[in-house]
């Protein structure tokens, strides 16, 4: 019992995280609405089984490096409450993780809905 009540706590302090990430970064809504076009997208043309594997990967690698983003950039606050330029190199790289994958996102649903519109 105390495994499933554990287990039930950190599904919490994950959801915790997820709600902190949509409340406190504004890029983390953008995300939102576009992973809501798109999912509404796929609806509409009735894409395959492997393009909703592909447009769903890189809804959640986008996800993913966001709420890595977030937090690194909490630690790094945290750590180093003045400005330092290794810590403003650290929030960087983070931040161009995001970059790339909502990159790659942007690539995905081109190659997938670019031929349908077309």
């Amino acid at each position: 019992m105390k495994y499933l009540a554990n287990r039930k706590k950190s599904f919490g302090y994950a959801f915790k995280g997820l709600a902190t990430v949509v409340r406190t970064q504004p890029h983390a809504r953008i995300h939102i609405v576009a992973a809501l076009v798109v999912i509404l997208a796929g609806w509409w043309f009735h894409i395959s089984q492997a393009e909703w594997f592909y447009i769903s990967t890189a809804i959640a690698l986008v996800w993913i490096l966001e709420a890595l983003n977030t937090a690194i950039e909490f630690l790094v606050d945290l750590v180093s409450p003045e400005y330092h330029e290794l810590a403003g190199k650290a929030k960087d790289c983070a931040a161009a993780a995001v970059l790339i994958a909502a990159f790659f996102a942007v690539v995905v649903a081109g190659l997938v809905f670019i031929p349908k519109v077309v």
